[in-house]
């Protein structure tokens, strides 16, 4: 128990309930069993870190840079909106930033003329590849100054693991350990623009005579159930599917980390089990908590 003394409030929950549970027969009700260590993600690494105390609640391959496909779109909009320019500014898309997303669909065809603030909305609500290519190939000092940018500003935030090599996530050049992606989550949570921005449900910009509507690549936004600060999906043959966010369970912020998991909806599931998982493990401590106290 010593080192219990030394970590954050909700782990030592952890370490009341592993040390209660055996000697307290009243601890749990009649036929609770105590969660498992970690929860069954199906996910190849996974990160879920309580923000209240900075405790790590459960973690696999968290230090291993991987490819992180669309989750770049997150520092790419941090880099964006650090520049400073005119969210207003209208911006063409060309012909390069065709050739700059090879190999992805688009409904933005070359010139197609936006607001800077629309493409950085579809860029982290649709996950829109051409999109944060034009935004970075605006960038003050054009393509490479911004994925300089890119890559300094993960410096600044102590990603010791990541790359980055373009702002789209196309390349699996890009890659971070899901440790460092929490990292960026935190940041990201931090500006309104892209909590706003990466968590509306669709948005709907005028093309030319035609009204274009885009919706969230991410369905737990709309879900009621869910509080979605911030988010981020992401896919790529090389990364799998991604998902990235920042929510409330029982009332604490969370940040989940899930990278490299298989099938179109197995990232949706597994941020439904590890949010099962926290709450009933949070219920748990709190329950052992709860039994250490004196009852007179």
């Amino acid at each position: 128990m010593r080192w219990c003394r030394m970590i954050g409030s909700f782990a030592l929950a952890f370490c009341l309930l592993s040390s209660v549970v055996p000697h307290v027969a009243n601890a749990a009700p009649s036929g609770a069993t105590e969660p498992p260590s970690r929860p069954d993600l199906r996910s190849n690494a996974f990160y879920i870190l309580d923000e209240a105390d900075s405790s790590v609640l459960a973690a696999r391959h968290e230090h291993v840079p991987v490819p992180i496909a669309s989750i770049t779109k997150l520092m790419t909009a941090l880099v964006v909106l650090d520049a400073g320019q005119p969210s207003d500014e209208i911006l063409s898309i060309t012909s390069e930033d065709v050739r700059g997303t090879a190999g992805s669909g688009s409904r933005l065809a070359p010139g197609v003329r936006l607001s800077r603030g629309d493409l950085l909305h579809l860029a982290l609500m649709s996950s829109e590849n051409r999109a944060a290519h034009a935004l970075c190939r605006k960038y003050p000092g054009g393509m490479a100054a911004c994925v300089q940018a890119m890559n300094h500003k993960a410096q600044s935030l102590g990603m010791s693991t990541a790359h980055f090599v373009e702002p789209t996530g196309l390349s699996s050049s890009n890659v971070a350990s899901p440790e460092d992606l929490a990292k960026l989550v935190l940041a990201a949570a931090g500006n309104s623009t892209i909590r706003d921005y990466s968590t509306d449900t669709d948005h709907i910009v005028q093309v030319n005579r035609q009204r274009l509507q885009f919706r969230n690549t991410n369905r737990l936004v709309a879900n009621p159930g869910w509080q979605v600060n911030v988010q981020k999906t992401g896919y790529i043959s090389e990364a799998g599917r991604c998902l990235v966010m920042q929510t409330v369970i029982d009332g604490r912020q969370v940040v989940i980390v899930l990278l490299n998991s298989w099938g179109k909806l197995t990232r949706i599931a597994d941020a439904q089990r590890a949010r099962r998982w926290v709450e009933s493990t949070h219920r748990a401590a709190a329950s052992a908590a709860s039994a250490l106290q004196p009852s007179g």
